[in-house]
């Protein structure tokens, strides 16, 4: 990997195109090195994981608003939409699927410098493929590539902490994506991924206080703003530039401010593109950095016994989780039993207590307007709080895979005046916890959460597809969609008509 210093540039300074990171981004979604094997198989595994996750999602309300605003565009040649026959623009093809994909919060993720979702490319890359007759090797060339940007991008530039929201770096990744997706030359990916990321800077409310849909959306509206982006640079339309370096760029104005100096990790010329295999998927529907928590409850909660005699409990963990899903967020909405979804998936408190009671967690049930509203739990719900330990933060941020952590310290103390103590680094699903996710573990979260939603035969055939994924010719990716049996999709909400009918 090479590692380049990004920092603001003054307009009158000499700073060469061949410097600037969207540049070096250019060149390397440009560079033709073959993707390993070990890289496909797992791209195919998160396109099987994004699969299951949407059959989970396909009756929520966001779900079928987006559904019903693509199919509003239909069109020939196409792409495909989850569940539904017909082809639509690619653009909104891309973005339903991707709020299918989003809604549950129940796909891969990535946790450095920044967060991310890296699945979030693959719906855009997957609609542009079919609509554009693309083979499956070039959709996993691309899938490659978009995934080795966000995570690099992830590595070495914060966001949150400016308060910007994380799809700031899906917009350009989606761009490189497809630009290697395309074989597109290096100065029409340069010019995309400017575009790309000019568009797709907005702020983190979406994830702070009360939470709304909103959180499913942005992902999909970053994609869809980056498959247009690209179509505007295969025209030969320009972006701002330098994007990240200017005077009046993104670091200047939005990130660290001219004085701070970012160091973003590339691949080298010819060097594999090797950074999907540094992500990991959710074994359960909630915010990545509760997943180990989770596990870690249902091991507590044995050893606890009678949760009646709770007095206290505190999460000791690293600041990431501490401020964004724990107390230190100081958002009262996350104590708040008549919270939206989105708001409880991303308050640790009540995850905690909910996992301590049921031993297990639920994408529907453990987030249902009841469970929330029960009184023992609501109780011990309150009596949990987090706290910083500089340790986990540490860990948090170590770029030793065997070191970096997600994970906490659980401290209980009961009203006899014991404490009872446990902590978990990392969550079972991760490929270094107790039972790392491989391809059946995969295929078994496809076939649990489409079980209802997915026909037998076609939930076969699909992993059928996806097992052939490098050896479909030309137009043959639209195999990659699901279709829903009809009499499920009549249980979705009734969606009132918008601008797009």
């Amino acid at each position: 990997m090479l590692t380049h210093t990004v920092r603001t540039r003054r307009s009158s300074e000499d700073f060469p195109r061949r410097d600037h990171l969207a540049a070096k981004i250019a060149e390397v979604a440009a560079d033709p090195v073959a993707v390993e094997a070990d890289v496909a198989e797992m791209v195919a595994n998160r396109i099987i994981d994004n699969a299951a996750v949407s059959a989970a999602a396909v009756l929520r309300r966001p779900v079928a608003v987006a559904r019903r605003q693509a199919m509003a565009h239909p069109a020939r040649p196409g792409a495909s939409v989850f569940g539904v026959a017909g082809t639509y623009s690619a653009e909104w093809a891309g973005w339903a699927n991707s709020v299918a994909v989003r809604e549950l919060d129940f796909h891969d993720t990535f946790l450095a410098a920044e967060y991310s979702h890296p699945g979030d490319n693959i719906p855009p890359l997957v609609a542009v493929a079919q609509q554009l007759g693309v083979p499956g090797a070039d959709l996993i060339r691309g899938l490659t590539t978009a995934y080795e940007i966000q995570i690099d991008l992830a590595r070495g530039i914060c966001l949150h902490e400016n308060k910007i929201d994380h799809v700031a770096h899906l917009g350009p990744s989606v761009a490189a994506g497809i630009g290697t997706m395309l074989r597109l030359d290096v100065e029409t990916i340069y010019q995309a991924v400017g575009q790309a990321l000019h568009l797709t800077t907005s702020t983190r409310q979406s994830r702070k206080g009360l939470i709304s849909s909103w959180k499913a959306f942005a992902p999909a509206h970053a994609g869809k703003v980056a498959v247009e982006a690209v179509d505007r640079a295969m025209r030969g339309e320009g972006s701002p530039a330098p994007i990240w370096e200017g005077e009046d760029g993104v670091i200047a104005w939005l990130l660290g401010g001219p004085e701070r100096e970012y160091r973003v990790p590339l691949p080298a010329p010819g060097e594999p593109k090797r950074a999907i295999l540094d992500s990991y998927t959710k074994e359960h529907s909630a915010e990545y950095q509760s997943q180990a928590p989770i596990d870690l409850a249902r091991r507590l909660r044995e050893r606890i016994g009678d949760l009646g005699q709770v007095a206290a409990i505190v999460l000791h963990t690293s600041h990431h989780t501490h401020a964004v899903i724990g107390s230190g967020s100081r958002d009262p909405q996350k104590y708040d039993p008549d919270a939206s979804r989105e708001t409880l998936d991303h308050s640790l408190p009540y995850i905690f207590a909910v996992a301590l009671q049921d031993g297990s967690w639920h994408h529907e049930r453990s987030y249902a307007p009841e469970r929330a509203h029960r009184p023992d739990t609501v109780e011990l719900w309150r009596k949990i709080s987090t706290v910083e330990d500089p340790e986990w933060t540490r860990r948090y941020h170590s770029s030793d895979p065997a070191e970096k952590a997600f994970g906490a310290r659980a401290e209980v103390r009961l009203t006899s005046g014991e404490t009872i103590c446990d902590e978990l680094a990392v969550a079972d699903a991760h490929p270094l916890g107790a039972r790392p996710f491989r391809r059946r573990e995969y295929e078994d979260k496809f076939t649990g959460l489409a079980a209802g939603v997915v026909a037998p035969a076609e939930r076969a055939r699909f992993l059928s597809v996806v097992d052939s994924l490098a050896e479909l010719g030309a137009g043959a990716l639209h195999a990659l969609n699901i279709e829903v049996e009809p009499r499920v999709l009549q249980k979705a909400p009734a969606i009132p008509p918008g601008i797009f009918g």
